[in-house]
């Protein structure tokens, strides 16, 4: 296909929940337009698009495809996203690469939460939306109340530019309420016939979806629009078709199609109208800098992309997806990433169909395509000739949901570690971590899902067995009151002995870490053996006293002790100063400390005493609540235990019906309670006496 000029592409990239039919949405256009010989299922494992072992295994979309459609004069770029929660941050980096976002949702279930979440991402994006109510030949479906919910949630620019024929079982065809036309399917045909050959109660009901189209297309051209309330005239055909683009482009309405992808029905009508009246990159497609300047699609400027997004093929390598900001795109062309300032040059670039991937001549400004091998190349990143150019990427949901990872054998966690590295360059809602405290490397992610999914290609990509471990909690250790004691080391063996004599008084010191004095006096303890008392209660502190856990917020003074002139040397006052220490803490109040987490948590009205109830079993409390930024939304601000939120990304989304979010901040050490610290007590001796 040779490079389209920005007017003949359209960016689209379809969004909702999983299980309404993107994929087999994206598969019905790739097959209508001749593209693909078959149409591709995702349910029997022979989608084009859903292509990855981890997609077949689990039947929905993890990752975004692209479906390049050749149609007429124009190319549709298809961008198909996962609907799962956990991959939400790949669905949100895709979204920034279209001008047009295709909400598909199932004629039976209606909008649902994810649908939710991510149409108000698309408001926030300013991207045009429109609607594919899908499934309508299912038992069940509902035209009607489908519509009723998509209006009830999104509001009242939404308007009908098809409408069924029949619904469920009874399923012939649908109105084109645009031309006034009816469309039946006959054996994967298509008969066309006017509108008023059709039943009375097909004609009034496409009558009225075309007043309520007329009337929020006329919005577009203000002059019209007065004479259109006056009265004075209704829209015209040429007036309406005119506008409609315009209307789409700024918001004015949110077009509603119908169909049934897995029969093929309704699909072409809605190729028909992507390219006639969806918005085209120079029209629409508008990118925000990171100096807040905006900046559109151009061709005749120098050449500029924004990857967003980049993955690890076991095969290829790193393949980075670009949208193409300005000018032209050439195979050998030179471009400065503005993150790095290094140079980066495009060997290929490639347009890609699934796992497919065709090598093209160039690309043009608008047009998504695909280069292999771009060096250090994140999503996020801008590319352009002086690398002075950065569009700023869109802030993605933190990863909240923490498991520990650890290579089943020793010699793999090289291996593990580069895969780790990689899988988190690709995918920006997985953070690794090293937590030098519990020596534990920590994977970060959206939830239980993406782990999965990560734990399968970290096998089947590198070979590597590894095994999820929970994550220890970095509990802490201190004491509560003052305490003197000696510790004395003398050891002899037959030659130069030991000796090591100190008094150490410890105290508690809340917020203040650790400090140590020294109140030596008259030579008791020589200078040059000071250090080693420090040394060895710091030793004594990492090990803990309790339970085995870092301890916190003490000083301790020096103030006496003695040394032989012979045997008294760094490794005895060590020794001396842990035995001292350990001997202090037994009077001193030892207690544990656990972390605490401030956080505040988005739910619908009408799960918030749910939520508050819940938070209490934890060991929680409520600081306050806010009216949240949507209607129908309350923020509840609150501190628990880490250990008890830990998890609580799985526990919040069923709760909420995966409608709920939350941020979470570990702050601050509180005193554990008796029975948790008898519990950590108890599991560290018996580790201990297992040898552990």
């Amino acid at each position: 296909m040779a490079a389209p000029a920005p007017e003949h592409v359209r960016n689209i990239v379809l969004v909702g929940q999983d299980g309404a039919g993107k994929t087999s949405l994206a598969e019905a256009m790739l097959f209508v337009s001749g593209k693909t010989p078959r149409m591709g299922t995702t349910h029997d494992g022979k989608s084009y698009l859903d292509y990855d072992p981890e997609e077949i295994k689990r039947k929905f979309t993890i990752s975004t495809s692209i479906a390049p459609i050749p149609y007429k004069d124009y190319k549709i770029n298809v961008l198909d996203t996962s609907g799962h929660p956990d991959f939400i941050g790949d669905t949100l980096a895709t979204m920034q690469a279209a001008e047009m976002a295709l909400f598909v949702v199932d004629a039976v279930d209606g909008p649902q939460v994810m649908t939710t979440k991510l149409w108000r991402e698309a408001e926030d994006m300013r991207l045009s939306r429109a609607v594919y109510i899908n499934h309508i030949d299912r038992e069940n479906a509902n035209f009607d109340a489908a519509m009723a919910l998509l209006h009830a949630r999104f509001g009242g620019r939404l308007g009908a530019v098809t409408i069924p024929i029949g619904q469920a079982e009874d399923f012939q065809g649908v109105i084109d309420i645009i031309r006034m036309e009816a469309r039946y399917f006959e054996d994967g045909g298509e008969r066309v016939e006017a509108v008023e050959t059709l039943p009375a109660k097909y004609q009034e009901e496409a009558r009225n979806a075309r007043d309520k189209l007329c009337d929020l297309v006329a919005e577009a051209d203000d002059e019209l629009m007065m004479k259109y309330l006056e009265g004075e005239e209704q829209l015209t055909q040429e007036e309406l078709e005119g506008l409609l683009d315009k209307a789409i482009a700024q918001e004015l309405i949110i077009p509603v199609f119908v169909g049934s992808t897995i029969i093929m029905q309704g699909v072409q009508g809605l190729m028909e109208d992507i390219c006639t009246y969806f918005p085209h990159p120079k029209s629409h497609g508008r990118f925000r800098m990171a100096d807040d300047v905006t900046v559109r699609i151009d061709e005749t400027k120098p050449p500029c992309a924004f990857a967003f997004k980049t993955v690890s093929d076991p095969f290829v390598g790193r393949l980075t997806f670009l949208k193409v900001i300005s000018g032209y795109l050439e195979p050998g062309l030179e471009l400065v990433c503005g993150r790095t300032g290094k140079k980066e040059r495009l060997g290929k670039i490639q347009v890609m169909m699934g796992k497919e991937a065709v090598d093209v001549k160039s690309a043009k400004a608008g047009d998504i395509v695909v280069v292999p091998k771009l060096s250090d190349v994140r999503a996020g990143d801008t590319l352009s000739c002086e690398g002075t150019i950065a569009i700023e990427p869109l802030p993605l949901p933190e990863p909240l949901y923490p498991v520990a990872i650890e290579a089943v054998s020793k010699k793999e966690e090289d291996k593990l570690g580069t895969f780790l590295a990689r899988a988190a360059e690709a995918d920006p809602t997985i953070r690794i971590t090293r937590d030098e405290d519990t020596h534990q490397t920590i994977i970060h992610a959206m939830g239980e899902t993406q782990v999965d999914m990560l734990i399968g290609r970290l096998k089947e990509q590198s070979g590597v067995e590894a095994k999820l471990v929970p994550v220890r909690i970095p509990y802490r250790e201190t004491i509560t009151k003052q305490a003197e004691a000696q510790g004395r080391h003398k050891k002899q063996t037959g030659g130069a002995g030991q000796f090591g004599d100190c008094w150490l008084r410890l105290a508690p010191i809340p917020g203040e870490g650790y400090e140590f004095v020294d109140e030596i006096k008259g030579g008791a303890i020589p200078n040059g053996l000071i250090p080693a008392v420090d040394k060895g209660v710091r030793e004594a502190m990492e090990e803990g006293f309790l339970a085995g856990y870092p301890m916190v917020d003490i000083k301790c003074t020096v103030f006496d002790g003695s040394y032989h002139s012979v045997d008294s040397n760094e490794m005895a006052f060590k020794t001396a100063a842990r035995i001292g220490f350990r001997a202090c803490c037994e009077n001193a109040g030892p207690i544990i400390l656990e972390p605490w987490a401030t956080m505040e948590v988005t739910v619908g009205e009408e799960y918030a005493g749910t939520i508050m109830g819940d938070i209490s079993t934890r060991r929680g409390r409520i600081v306050g609540t806010d009216a949240g930024f949507a209607a129908g939304e309350t923020v509840i601000k609150m501190r628990a235990p880490y250990a008890e939120v830990i998890n609580y990304t799985k526990d919040l989304r069923s709760m909420t019906r995966g409608s709920g979010s939350y941020t979470l901040t570990l702050e601050g050490y509180e005193q554990a309670p008796a029975d948790v610290t008898k519990k950590l007590v108890e599991a560290y001796e018996a580790a201990r006496a297992a040898g552990n």
